[in-house]
């Protein structure tokens, strides 16, 4: 992974995507002026999560924040969770850490931009294992920091990073544990880069079944999800060029400009 800086952290007051937070005020942005970019955005964020679920899964979205997966999945049994109490939520107040959900509750769990805020990831994936059913599938979308993330998030102050970190240490927080919407975009690396570590770690609970790397043009001219950037109006026709860009980008350059990854696990 190619690193600008090996850390890099900002206070809640320099974060100038303060917004983020707000999810009332991001669905009725999103709903009352959804431009196509980011519909395409989270059509391509979500849609492809459909192929890993059947139409009589059972199922929950941990930490759903603004809730927009609905518009995106198939399937009528998904549920929405999240530590906050919005009406939109089906289930609130949830710690996706300790669900208190029965044990084998559910075919499957997504959880997407959120294993990066998660204070103890170990924890989180020990209690999603047993809120599975057997074959279960945790099926996620997380950032990429990529060198193009990394100087995004710098820019805007939002988030940070850390890769000095022990992600595998199950005593010391990764992200503020009082403050849901911090986060450290150098966790999903640090769990899933290194393949031997990961099975040597969760190997007793996970099998990773598909891995995909994606997202940058289409991310970077969305206009922003939660709060509102600046950005170029498009149409589809020239929403699918840029994703096809994308798509070269990220073959050749990973490490320069890929900002997304999916992943499916699988309970063994």
């Amino acid at each position: 992974m190619l690193k600008i800086s090996k850390k890099v952290q900002f206070s809640s007051k320099e974060n100038k995507m303060s917004s983020i937070a707000n999810t009332k005020k991001a669905r009725e942005l999103y709903y009352s002026d959804k431009s196509e970019n980011v519909k395409y955005l989270l059509e391509k964020r979500f849609s492809w999560m459909n192929d890993f679920i059947k139409d009589e899964h059972k199922g929950i979205e941990v930490g759903s924040g603004a809730g927009f997966i609905k518009d995106f999945i198939k399937n009528k049994n998904l549920k929405l969770t999240d530590l906050g109490d919005d009406d939109h939520l089906d289930f609130k107040k949830i710690d996706a850490q300790n669900t208190g959900f029965e044990k084998e509750s559910f075919d499957y769990v997504i959880a997407s931009n959120m294993i990066h805020h998660i204070p103890f990831p170990i924890k989180f994936f020990r209690e999603i294992n047993r809120i599975l059913k057997k074959d279960g599938k945790l099926i996620i979308f997380e950032s990429y920091c990529s060198i193009i993330f990394q100087l995004v998030t710098m820019i805007m102050k939002h988030e940070g990073f850390d890769f000095t970190l022990d992600v595998w240490d199950e005593d010391n927080a990764k992200s503020d544990e009082k403050n849901a919407w911090h986060g450290n975009i150098a966790v999903p690396h640090l769990i899933f880069d290194d393949k031997k570590k990961f099975n040597e770690k969760l190997g007793d609970l996970f099998n990773i079944e598909h891995e995909e790397l994606t997202e940058c043009l289409i991310f970077l001219n969305s206009g922003g999800v939660t709060s509102k950037t600046k950005f170029i109006p498009m149409n589809r026709y020239f929403l699918n060029i840029l994703n096809f860009l994308d798509k070269i980008l990220i073959k050749a350059f990973p490490g320069i400009f890929c900002m997304g990854r999916r992943l499916v696990l699988v309970k063994t």
